[in-house]
């Protein structure tokens, strides 16, 4: 047995087995009249990057409950998904080796629309799609455009 950097124990002579990839990435479009609701980062350098609420997919998991699910944990708001309204692709892998998965985007409605951002976010905005083409998209976000 050999100790690797993370922490984890393999044999030697055996490779380590890569972690599963996920299936698809499901985002939630929850709109306001012609506004939408999008999550702000602030990277290093102090920009602010907006997303979607979204979450990675695995095998044998529901897309519609995991959006759901992901989407309170976010956004503070209790939604309901209703239907795809978009199907794109995305990279999930890197740039040498690719991974594309399937990308759905899940129409929400809510009741309340007073959103409170889980503390990985740093906000979050409410934006025309002419005023989100002015910020720097995050990378699970860049099919937006």
């Amino acid at each position: 047995m050999r100790a690797l950097s993370n922490g984890r124990m393999i044999e030697m002579g055996r490779k380590e087995k890569p972690a599963p990839l996920p299936v698809a990435l499901a985002c939630a479009l929850l709109e306001d009249k012609e506004r939408a609701l999008f999550l702000v980062r602030k990277n290093s350098l102090g920009q602010e990057i907006i997303e979607l609420p979204f979450v990675f997919v695995m095998i044998g998991e529901n897309p519609v409950a995991a959006i759901s699910s992901a989407f309170r944990q976010q956004t503070g708001i209790d939604a309901q998904a209703h239907e795809s309204v978009a199907e794109k692709r995305y990279n999930a892998g890197t740039r040498k080796r690719k991974h594309f998965i399937h990308i759905l985007v899940f129409r929400m409605t809510a009741k309340s629309h007073v959103a409170r951002a889980s503390s990985e976010f740093s906000g979050y905005k409410w934006l025309k799609h002419e005023e989100a083409v002015k910020y720097k998209l995050a990378k699970e976000a860049q099919w937006l455009y």
